[in-house]
């Protein structure tokens, strides 16, 4: 079973003041808090000096404060901090774990000359080689990672969570009547990237419109820009109008939403926008642009977005809401209820402990022991539906005899790519299925199994071909073989992401091919004898499927449903049938490794009931080693082929 060694103890580490109310820092301190919950022990520590771009004071900080952490330490570097150090950064990589925190690459900050820009970027790829793995916050910044040669097998994605920032009276705050001051609020510390100039501008047109506007963040981080600001209010005569507040605590922050009716970020560029949730979570309708990952984040309900830098549309969607209290009201109720379904940071947390586990010496987890992968392989051929293989038997013919006729020639054999093939027993039960001429390629990232499976799949007759790689959502279709007519993969697709399964069902389809995944766990087994925790036992793993496993959250029980949806999308028929292990007492080797792996996952995903779960699994264990226990587990088994093609 995958295995995983979590970490107990982490040290956040960033610059400067770790206490500091911007965006970056409110994710490493909110996470803190929720990660001592799940049981992580968690500091942080703030480095002097000038970031990011370092001078001396910051070289010597970010080194004493490595060295002088003990052997084996895991360390989280914000990327502000560390990725401008590369040479600190290395001297101490092969003596404690460390792990970047990347909200976005520091090249891509806005306004930087091409020099710094340019050296940013080198010595940022360095760094993130030199480090464990890297923890960005979403997507796009994730896929902009690889630009730095950072292998995407190296990168978890944890989004940031979100808090109720105002009481839940105010999803029946009044529509403001017409003629009624509007209240804009911007959080952000001021920078060229955050773009405050733009809001300024855009709102010296609308003078006419009555409004009050509050600029919430620090004017110091760039003095520069806070200078410029102030004289931009200055000349278009705004001073009565636009409040430079400073950077907020808490309270006043909290306060600053509260009395919001409509929340501003003219940002051109941002690695999430962690401050659009924070928003809509105070119930306010967002205006926003496009820039980075804001394209996909600030997509949704409550919401209006504009092209990144452009001033007049920027005004004309101010002008749109401000002028109409009504529309401006709707767009808040929109935000209160779309402020329902955002993620919380206690997910955020979990996800975060996965992540760092994933990065853990033997803690990869979409790495699978052989002796796991040996044990169970009688079960799972056992549980095949045999329905089900006889239509993909008929399919398989089919398709090889039309292909035969249509050139008059015989057909090459059938290739049959396999996802994830651990040790081979997924080809091991179907090359003797398939009665016609096949040949097959093993996908895997695991080397060492690929070797155990091709040795073990000598006997078949059939071509075989191992191929190491790391199967990710960006390019999954690029590793399936341009010939292949069906792709096939055992015990897998619970383990992966919607992302990972959109990009599995467009891969195939732009192949049309074939599709067979067997073995799905579908969120439900039963023991017996029964007892009074097998529900909550059976709750409690099956949130833990959803958890972090190396691909993005994990869909697990609810992975068929998903995937078939995404094919019929296609035009693929898509048959479902059961494929249960039905565990007899005779079997007491696997439930009992069964039964381990269960109980792993139950004190990762609730270890404040530690002593309730250890009473169920001790008397569970003992059960399934004096062979007194029977385990039902049910699986599903999905195939799938182009309607237009391979009639059954």
């Amino acid at each position: 079973m995958a295995s995983s060694d979590q970490a107990q103890s982490v040290l956040f580490v960033v610059p400067g003041n770790p206490d500091q109310n911007t965006g970056g820092y409110r994710y490493v301190r909110r996470l803190a808090e929720e990660l001592r919950d799940v049981g992580v022990e968690v500091s942080r520590k703030g480095l002097s000096g000038t970031f990011p771009v370092p001078d001396r004071q910051a070289e010597l900080s970010m080194d004493r404060l490595l060295a002088s952490l003990s052997d084996g330490s895991l360390v989280v570097l914000d990327g502000l901090a560390m990725g401008a150090l590369p040479d600190v950064i290395a001297d101490h990589a092969g003596r404690l774990r460390m792990v970047a925190l990347v909200h976005h690459p520091l090249a891509d900050e806005t306004g930087l000359p091409a020099r710094t820009r340019d050296w940013l970027f080198r010595v940022e790829r360095r760094a993130l080689a030199a480090v464990a793995g890297v923890v960005t916050t979403s997507r796009h910044t994730a896929e902009r990672l690889l630009d730095y040669n950072v292998p995407a097998q190296r990168i978890r994605v944890v989004e940031p969570g979100s808090d109720t920032v105002t009481s839940s009276a105010l999803a029946s705050k009044p529509p403001k009547e017409a003629g009624s001051v509007i209240n804009l609020l911007c959080v952000a510390h001021l920078s060229p990237r955050k773009a405050q100039h733009r809001l300024v501008e855009a709102l010296s047109g609308l003078q006419h419109l009555p409004w009050q506007c509050t600029l919430a963040g620090s004017t110091d981080r760039d003095k520069t820009y806070g200078q410029t600001i102030r004289d931009l209010i200055n000349t278009h005569g705004l001073q009565k109008r636009i409040i430079l507040a400073g950077e907020l605590d808490n309270e006043g922050l909290a306060r600053a939403y509260k009395a919001a009716d409509l929340f501003v970020l003219p940002s051109v560029y941002e690695g999430y926008g962690m401050v659009i949730d924070e928003a809509q979570a105070a119930g306010l309708p967002i205006i926003t642009t496009d820039g980075g990952a804001l394209a996909s984040t600030g997509n949704r309900p409550g919401i209006r977005q504009y092209p990144a830098g452009n001033t007049a549309r920027l005004r004309t969607c101010l002008e749109e809401w401000l002028s109409d209290p009504q529309e401006l009201s709707r767009a808040a109720q929109a935000a209160n209820t779309e402020a329902q379904n955002l993620r919380r940071w206690s997910l955020a947390a979990r996800e975060f402990r996965d992540a760092l586990a994933s990065f853990l010496p033997g803690g990869d987890l979409t790495t699978f022991d052989s002796d796991w992968l040996a044990l169970r392989e009688p079960a799972d051929h056992l549980a095949r539906n045999r329905s089900l293989m006889a239509e993909v038997r008929s399919w398989a013919e089919h398709e090889y005899n039309t292909r035969d006729t249509a050139s008059g020639q015989h057909a090459p054999p059938l290739l049959v790519a396999d996802l994830g093939t651990g040790t081979g027993s997924n080809a091991r039960f179907l090359v003797p299925t398939l009665t016609v001429p096949q040949r097959w390629v093993l996908l895997d990232q695991d080397e060492h199994l690929l070797a155990i499976a091709a040795e073990r799949l000598e006997h078949l007759d059939v071509p075989l071909e191992t191929r190491a790689c790391h199967l990710i959502a960006r390019t999954l279709a690029s590793q399936i073989p341009e010939d292949t007519r069906l792709v096939t993969a055992s015990a897998l697709i619970d383990l992966v992401s919607a992302e990972w399964l959109k990009a599995l069902a467009s891969a195939v389809a732009s192949h049309r091919a074939g599709l067979l995944i067997v073995l799905t766990y579908d969120g439900k087994f039963e023991l017996s004898p029964t007892e009074a925790d097998d529900h909550w036992i059976l709750e409690t793993v099956n949130a833990h499927q959803h958890r972090e496993k190396g691909a993005g959250a994990a869909m697990g029980p609810d992975a068929t449903a998903y995937l078939q949806t995404r094919l019929q999308t296609y035009g693929y028929r898509v048959a479902v049938a059961p494929s249960p292990w039905r565990l007899t007492p005779e079997q007491s080797a696997l439930q009992v490794a069964l039964l381990e792996g269960w109980q792993q996952a139950v004190l990762e995903q609730n270890p404040g009931e530690q002593a309730r779960a250890v009473r169920w699994f001790d008397q569970r264990l003992a059960q399934a080693r004096a062979q007194r226990l029977t385990i039902h587990v049910d699986h599903q088994d999905l195939f799938a082929w182009p309607a237009c093609e391979g009639a059954r």
